[in-house]
C-alpha cells in the first residue's frame, strides 16, 4: 500500500543578474541542479529527460527516496523552461516551468512546481505523511531558491 502525497508550489522573485545569465543557468538542467539540496545524482537520459535521484531520508530501517524523469523544453526567445513528467520512472511525477523575465532592475522570475509522489507506507500514515512529505519538499525548493539567488547576487 501507498500514499500519495501531491505538491503544488508557485514563487516570484527578481534577482540583480542579467536576463541572459539567468536564462543560461535555469535553461541548463544539470548546472540548474546543482544548486538544488540533497540530489543524489541526476542521470541524462537522453532528448531532454532526465532522472532525478533524491537522497534518501529516514532511518537505516525505514526510509524513503524519491526517483522521478521529466522532459525539459526552454525557449529563449519566451524566456520559459518547461519540465513535464515522464511516466515509468521511480515513485514520483513531477513538472513545471520556470519563466524569467526582464525587469525594472535585473530579472524577474516565477517558478511553479507539480506533482505527486507515492510514498511506500500504509494509508493509515496518511495524516502523517503528507503534510511531512509536502513540508520537506517546499524546504528544498525554498533553498534551491536561496541559492540561485546568491548565484545571481541577491534579491533586488
Amino acid at each position: 500500500m501507498a500514499v500519495n502525497v501531491d505538491i503544488d508550489l508557485g514563487y516570484e522573485f527578481t534577482v540583480k543578474a542579467a536576463v541572459k545569465d539567468v536564462f543560461d543557468v535555469v535553461s541548463d538542467v544539470p548546472t540548474s541542479v546543482s544548486f538544488f539540496p540533497k540530489v543524489d545524482q541526476l542521470v541524462d537520459l537522453g532528448g531532454g529527460v532526465y532522472r532525478w535521484e533524491m537522497e534518501k531520508v529516514g532511518t537505516a530501517q525505514v526510509n524513503i527516496q524519491t526517483v522521478y524523469a521529466s522532459k525539459y523544453v526552454s525557449d529563449r526567445k519566451k524566456g520559459t523552461v518547461v519540465w513535464t513528467p515522464v511516466k515509468g520512472e521511480g515513485n514520483a511525477l513531477v513538472g513545471g516551468s520556470w519563466k524569467v523575465a526582464e525587469a525594472k532592475k535585473g530579472t524577474a522570475l516565477e517558478l511553479k512546481i507539480k506533482g505527486t509522489v507515492e510514498v511506500p507506507l500504509p494509508g493509515l500514515m496518511k495524516m502523517v505523511v503528507v503534510p511531512v512529505v509536502q513540508g520537506e519538499f517546499e524546504k528544498l525548493v525554498e533553498k534551491y531558491i536561496d541559492n540561485l539567488i546568491k548565484k545571481f547576487g541577491g534579491e533586488v
